[in-house]
């Protein structure tokens, strides 16, 4: 499902994890609509690949019941886009430091830590069942 106006968007996936391919093909559109460059467009499809991933699997646990929201908007310069899963949420502070070495074996927080050094801006809210990131464009 694809609601869309000329600054912003609505898509819905349902949580199957082959869904997460169905993200290239939405930031090729994000990139078309905004000419962004190659550093944005690397950044927001890593960026926006794992939010997804993450709503999808740790969210909503591939209930394909469940879906994933993904909203995008557009103003003065900022494409903020907003992922959301119908899950409990999580704590942030309670990830793990990917980089702190008792974690560099350790699965977990790499995702979050990858957005955040990617994104311009990064948001939990919800309790943590929405992510928003924000790329200057």
């Amino acid at each position: 499902m694809i609601k869309m106006n000329s600054q912003s968007a609505m898509f819905q996936i349902p949580s199957q994890p082959q869904n997460i391919a169905k993200v290239e093909a939405l930031v090729q559109g994000l990139a078309r609509q905004y000419n962004l460059s190659t550093d944005v467009y690397d950044n927001i499809l890593l960026s926006l690949t794992e939010a997804v991933n993450n709503a999808i699997i740790h969210g909503n646990g591939c209930d394909c019941n469940k879906v994933v929201r993904i909203r995008t908007k557009k103003s003065k310069g900022t494409l903020a886009i907003q992922v959301s899963d119908q899950g409990c949420g999580f704590d942030i502070n309670q990830i793990p430091d990917p980089t702190s070495p008792e974690n560099i074996a350790k699965p977990g927080g790499r995702g979050v830590f990858i957005m955040h050094h990617l994104c311009d801006c990064l948001k939990f809210e919800d309790g943590g069942s929405t992510v928003e990131m924000q790329f200057n464009i």
